[in-house]
């Protein structure tokens, strides 16, 4: 195992004074710069995709083709967007405005926020550090990366790199477990983005209110798939099994646990085991399209909660600690209270609660916290509906699950206890941007103003009045129908 040589504390401060410095000075502000430092980025992942494929398989053992899909290919993607865009996303924008303001110039603009932190996770080490410097870096910040010290193969060689491709005076990283974490936290940022547990995001929270910094937090929970007694249950079978079992259930939007309408649960698990054996083969352990459990400690919390239930394992169940190997599981009839529905699994075990009618579980989901997203597999798109309009989730897929993250401009966060905030494509630009309302009046014909100035008369108050609340809306500036007419009684 590669060693991450961890940031010295005392250097921390200085790291962070400096990247202050840089943004004042400006550098970060002229599109083209921030251009190119997208274009270095898009360049370093592009370059070294086999490099940082084979330090993920040492972290996880990912396979390349998930690699590619979830973690390399989206940051190139966020890359190519944000260039092409930028020009659209930073323009001023008018706003419509009354008759009042009708010779005015009245818009935002688009401005950067200052410093931001962004700490990824470990799961998708490159993606949850780099997809929202995209953002951060076309915003025009300077941009402080903490990688997961967990991923330690990922995390050094991105080290190794960033600084060969972008300007490390407006982008930098500090590596660091909860120490070195602690120290940044203490610090004073404009933004902070975080991705992982609930539990740091209360820390993140709590030290961001410090400084009165705001935050974007991507957690995560216990996210249902319903499955109704119409749906096509090969297909279902298929698309579940996939998301699951992608990345070796290590991802904060799979599917936690299934809800399904009695009736149909015996083919459904027949179906996922048979779908697992085409996807994995008859041995999972030797498939090369198969993850690991990140480390121990992940590893011997998943197998306690498979030892702890009282559910019935119908398929997998199998595990080799010195492997950090979990084959892909599947639990029929578990009930609430069990120790799979407990909280987020993480993990290759999917539950299965059987229920007589969806709405059971309509009722069993929001009895918790709101998921980082809701999936429901049925023909029946007005009973979707229902579900979804009767529930809360930070996001929402019908027949399918986890694509939601992969399309680019579709805003991507959380609700509630699964997070604040979202990010992806322009959305990831607004979050790290200010939109700073400007209004901009010229210095002549200031009679027009008169009827806002004292001594204060009713003829005023009527005229102020037919004004203010005139049914009519006019556009910025010179779009103003009938604004003529109206300033020739004034």
């Amino acid at each position: 195992m590669v060693s991450l040589a961890f940031t010295p504390l005392k250097e921390i401060p200085k790291v962070v004074q400096d990247l202050h410095d840089t943004f004042q000075s400006g550098i970060t502000r002229p599109l083209e710069y921030r251009k190119e430092q997208l274009k270095g980025l898009h360049n370093l992942v592009q370059e070294n995709e086999e490099a940082f494929r084979e330090a993920a398989f040492l972290d996880s053992h990912k396979p390349p083709t998930e690699y590619m899909i979830s973690e390399t290919g989206t940051i190139r993607q966020e890359c190519i967007d944000a260039i092409k865009n930028l020009d659209k996303w930073a323009a001023k924008k008018p706003i419509k405005t009354g008759l009042i303001n009708s010779l005015d110039n009245v818009y935002t603009r688009m401005e950067p926020l200052g410093t931001v932190l962004i700490i990824g996770a470990w799961n998708y080490a490159l993606n949850l550090l780099l997809a929202p410097a995209v953002g951060a870096i076309a915003a025009g910040n300077t941009v402080l990366l903490k990688p997961s010290e967990v991923a330690t193969h990922t995390a050094a060689l991105v080290t190794k790199l960033l600084p060969v491709y972008v300007d490390r005076r407006s982008i930098h990283i500090v590596n660091g477990g909860v120490a070195e974490t602690t120290v940044l936290l203490e610090q004073k940022f404009d933004h902070i983005f975080y991705t992982g547990s609930g539990n740091v995001g209360k820390v993140i929270m709590s030290a961001a209110a410090k400084h009165l910094t705001p935050v974007t937090l991507e957690l995560g929970g216990k996210s249902p798939a319903f499955v109704s007694a119409d749906v096509d249950v090969n297909v279902a079978a298929r698309r579940l099994a996939i998301a699951k079992f992608f990345n070796c259930g290590q991802s904060c939007i799979a599917p936690d646990y299934l809800i399904v309408q009695r009736g149909i649960e015996e083919e459904l698990v027949n179906r996922m085991r048979a779908h697992i054996q085409e996807f994995y083969g008859a041995s999972v352990q030797t498939s090369d399209s198969y993850a690991r459990i990140v480390n121990r400690n992940h590893f011997q919390r998943l197998q306690k909660m498979l030892e702890a239930t009282k559910g019935k394992v119908v398929v997998g169940g199998e595990t080799q600690e010195s492997d950090l190997f979990i084959t892909p599981t599947l639990v029929l009839n578990v009930q609430p209270g069990d120790s799979l529905l407990d909280s987020e699994i993480f993990g290759p075990i999917l539950p299965i609660m059987v229920v007589d009618d969806l709405k059971e579980g309509v009722a069993y989901v929001n009895k918790g916290d709101q998921p980082l997203a809701l999936y429901v597999y049925s023909r029946n798109f007005k009973l979707a509906d229902e579900i979804v309009d009767n529930t809360r989730s930070g996001t929402v897929v019908v027949n399918d699950s986890m694509v939601q993250f992969v399309i680019p401009d579709l805003p991507f966060g959380g609700t509630g206890p699964s997070g604040m905030g979202s990010y992806h494509g322009q959305k990831s630009f607004d979050t790290f941007s200010h939109a700073r309302s400007t209004v901009v009046k010229g210095l002549g014909m200031d009679q027009f103003n008169n009827i806002r100035y004292p001594p204060y008369t009713e003829k005023k108050m009527s005229w102020l009045e037919w004004i203010m609340f005139s049914k009519a809306k006019y556009g910025p500036n010179k779009e103003n129908p009938g604004a003529e007419d109206a300033k020739a009684k004034l």
